[in-house]
Parts: structure tokens; sequence; C-alpha cells
């Protein structure tokens, strides 16, 4: 599994954003249709809420890929 650092200077970043400002999405659009089908796991369990919150600490999981939003 791949795993990348992303830094966030605001308190909390949205999921769907955060797919898009690591590079794992090209679109809102294709970010939102993986949440909602329910490809992406935050903490280890998967979420389909685009618009869940995401701090620092917190893990992304989709496919082969692994985020830690620092």
């Amino acid at each position: 599994m791949k795993t990348e650092k992303v830094t966030i200077k605001t308190e909390f970043i949205k999921l769907d954003a955060l797919l898009k400002f690591s590079g794992l999405c090209d679109t809102g659009g294709f970010a939102k249709e993986l949440v909602q089908s329910g490809q992406v796991k935050v903490n280890g369990e998967v979420c389909t809420m685009r618009g869940k919150k995401i701090r620092p600490g917190d893990v992304i999981e989709v496919d082969k890929y692994r985020v830690e939003v620092c």
C-alpha cells in the first residue's frame, strides 16, 4: 500500500476536498462517486459522508493508497 502524507493548514478539510487535494481524484464528481459507493475508508472504517470533517491524525484509504493527514 502506498502511503502519502498531506499537510493541511486549517482545522479540518472535507473528505471529498481532501481526495482532490491529495491527488487521489481529478474531479470533485469522481471524489463524490468514490465516497458514496463505499470505496473510501476513514481511520479503518468505510465512510459514505463526502462532507466528513477530516482532521490532522486521520488516515484515509482508497484502493491501494493511504493518506495520512498532518
